[in-house]
């Protein structure tokens, strides 16, 4: 049986949900975000006479838009929200939160519930697990046999885009794993476009749209069939940023927090710890990761920088002084 796994991170929160030694899907959150389903305290702020949806405004300043509102609820009135999908950043511009009223009589959840993800929490993920994911969300692409899928955010869809050098029936049918695999560890979900090769055949788009749906079973979803140029739309539930948004909005953010997951999983004997990043992850790392980092290794922890690396490639090593 597939179960969560959650690994508490340094400036994040990790979760992999396994089927023995089988990665079916990742989530990821930072601290102070919001998360969809929670429920909070919240002012509202606007909303049109009679109108069912408005704008409200959390303990913290932060707005979100609500629906589902009473008629009769005016601006300035308290109630409380839960939300329905986090804060998503893209290109120029933030998507708002978005919130449903929760009537008064409607019961509390319990202490335990966790919306994040229903798992236990490991010390450290498997080796090779994370990495896996977190790599191919920082470039976008999944290999398969006879090709490779690319996946790209923008403003109105996620798209992925299938590129190989087998005849279009076949190069649509061997990228079906990899696009289930991308849809499931990116978290993606919202308006998703896939590019298929075109496929001149009615019957043979019939057995790819076939195929995509034994593919999919099981994952929420509406679409539509492939037309005659290749594209299919999907429309899945957005509860948040998918790891494809958040290395589209902040990758240095992202690499970050990565070189600290690296730095907390080196090996050997001494009471230092260098970590070398690219230079423009040096102001990323913030003093209370750093003293976090330092209290979990029982290390001092020394950060040097090499313009020569990568910023998805850090370097950790344990020296003895």
């Amino acid at each position: 049986m597939a179960e969560w796994l959650i690994e508490e991170g340094i400036g994040e929160r990790r979760a992999l949900l396994a089927e023995g030694d089988r990665v079916l899907a990742a989530k990821l959150c930072w601290p102070g975000e919001l998360l969809a389903g929670t429920r909070h305290a919240a002012r509202l702020i606007s909303k049109p006479t009679g109108a069912r949806r408005g704008i409200a405004a959390l303990e913290n300043g932060m707005e979100v838009l609500v629906d589902h509102l009473p008629a009769d609820l005016t601006e300035g009135s308290a109630f409380e929200l839960r939300v329905s999908r986090a804060v998503i950043a893209e290109r120029g511009r933030f998507k708002q939160a978005q919130g449903r009223y929760v009537p008064a009589a409607e019961a509390k959840p319990s202490p335990d519930a966790v919306p994040f993800a229903p798992g236990a929490t490991a010390k450290q993920f498997p080796a090779g697990w994370w990495e896996e994911i977190w790599h191919a969300a920082s470039s976008g692409t999944m290999a398969f046999a006879g090709g490779e899928i690319l996946c790209s955010v923008t403003p109105a869809m996620t798209v992925i885009d299938i590129d190989g050098d087998l005849p279009p029936r076949e190069l649509a049918i061997s990228a079906m794993p990899a696009v289930g695999q991308a849809l499931r560890q990116f978290g993606i979900g919202g308006n998703i476009g896939i590019d298929f090769p075109t496929i001149q055949s009615r019957s043979e788009r019939q057995t790819v749209d076939k195929a995509l749906a034994e593919e999919l079973r099981g994952w929420p979803h509406e679409r539509t069939a492939m037309n005659g140029f290749g594209f299919v739309q999907l429309v899945a539930q957005l509860d948040g940023p998918s790891l494809l948004h958040r290395f589209a909005s902040s990758r240095t953010g992202m690499c970050a927090r990565h070189a600290l997951r690296v730095a907390e999983r080196a090996e050997g004997t001494g009471p230092i710890l260098l970590l070398t990043v690219h230079p423009a992850l040096k102001s990323r790392l913030k003093p209370e990761w750093l003293d976090e980092l330092a209290r979990r290794t029982g290390r001092q922890v020394r950060i040097e920088t090499d313009p020569g690396l990568a910023l998805e490639a850090p370097s950790a090593q344990i020296l003895s002084a």
